[in-house]
C-alpha cells in the first residue's frame, strides 16, 4: 500500500527533527559523498557533524535532503519508459523529464553544497510519500505494455504531486532565499508538468 501524502503544514515540523538527528551526528557518523555517488551510492566516509551555514536554516536542508533521492529515483523510473512502453507520447514525456529533472538534480546537489552540509540519503530504505521505491521499481521493470504504462503513470504522479506539497512547505518554512526560490520552482515546473501527464488519458 502506499504511504499517505505529506502535506505541507507538516513538512516543517518533519524537515527540522530529520535535519535535527542528521546534524547531531558524531564524528564516527558514516556519509556518502554525491561527488562520488550521483546516484545515491552507498560508499562511506567519516565526517564531523555539520550544521546549516550562513541563510540555511533546518527546513532548507531538509527540504534538499528529501528532494535528492526523490529526485534520483524518479529519474531512474523515467529513464525505463523508452525501452517499456510502446506509446511513442509516453517516451517523449520521459525524456524531456529526465532531461529535466536531471537539471534540478544538480541544481538541488550545488544548494546543498552551498548550505554546508554534505550530502548523506537519510532516507535510504524509508517508504517517503512520492519516491519510487526499489521493490516498485523492480516491479515496474518487469511490467511490459499497457501494464508499464499505467504504473508509470501512477509513480509519476505520485512523485510530482507530493514533491509539489514539499515544494511549498519549503517556501513556507525555509529560510534561504535561493533555496525558496528553487521551490517554487520546481512547484511550477512539476504542476506543468502534471498536466502534460493528464494529457497522455485524452
Amino acid at each position: 500500500m502506499r504511504a499517505v501524502t505529506i502535506g505541507a503544514p507538516l513538512l516543517a515540523v518533519i524537515t527540522a527533527l530529520l535535519v535535527a538527528r542528521c546534524v547531531a551526528a558524531g564524528p564516527a557518523q558514516s556519509v556518502a559523498s554525491h561527488h562520488h555517488h550521483p546516484s545515491g551510492g552507498t560508499s562511506a566516509v567519516s565526517t564531523p557533524a555539520t550544521t546549516p551555514s550562513g541563510s540555511f536554516n533546518a527546513t532548507d536542508v531538509a527540504w534538499l535532503q528529501l528532494m535528492i533521492p526523490m529526485t534520483e529515483q524518479a529519474i531512474r523510473l523515467l529513464d525505463l519508459a523508452p525501452d517499456k512502453t510502446a506509446d511513442p507520447r509516453i517516451t517523449r514525456l520521459a525524456e524531456s523529464l529526465s532531461a529535466d529533472h536531471h537539471a534540478e538534480l544538480r541544481r538541488l546537489h550545488g544548494l546543498l553544497d552551498r548550505s554546508g552540509v554534505p550530502y548523506v540519503n537519510v532516507h535510504e530504505g524509508h517508504n517517503i510519500p512520492g519516491m519510487v521505491t526499489t521493490d516498485e521499481l523492480k516491479v515496474i521493470t518487469e511490467a511490459e505494455g499497457p501494464a508499464f504504462d499505467r504504473l508509470f503513470a501512477d509513480h509519476t504522479r505520485d512523485y510530482l504531486k507530493q514533491s509539489v506539497l514539499v515544494a511549498q512547505g519549503e517556501q513556507g518554512s525555509g529560510a534561504d532565499t535561493d533555496t525558496k526560490a528553487f521551490a517554487a520552482a520546481m512547484a511550477k515546473a512539476h504542476t506543468g508538468e502534471l498536466t502534460r501527464l493528464a494529457g497522455l488519458g485524452d
